[in-house]
């Protein structure tokens, strides 16, 4: 069994850290459809490493068992991602939104 890892913070992505602001100083201003257009993105990368590795794993499974289970992994990853193509959609957030 693999051992557990720590969640990553809200906020943060695996390999972001957040920067510090200096003491006394006012947090900047951020705009919701920018904060929204990041956390759409953060979690569409991490849908994609979860297609990606499920893709792997259904490519190299050879018991029928194991690839269906790999191949339910790949049919709900692709409907969460179409799901938050949706929402952006519905939010009206365009994908050039905080870029």
């Amino acid at each position: 069994m693999l051992p557990l890892r720590k969640m990553a913070q809200p906020g943060l992505s695996g390999s972001a850290v957040a920067p510090e602001q200096p003491a006394g100083q006012p947090a900047m201003p951020v705009d919701p459809a920018v904060e929204l257009s990041q956390v759409f993105h953060r979690l569409n990368n991490q849908l994609g490493v979860i297609l990606a590795n499920a893709e792997l794993l259904e490519a190299r499974l050879t018991e029928d068992g194991q690839r269906a289970r790999a191949g339910q992994v790949v049919s709900g990853t692709l409907e969460a991602i179409s799901a938050i193509q949706d929402l952006r959609r519905i939010v009206g957030l365009n994908h050039s939104v905080g870029r």
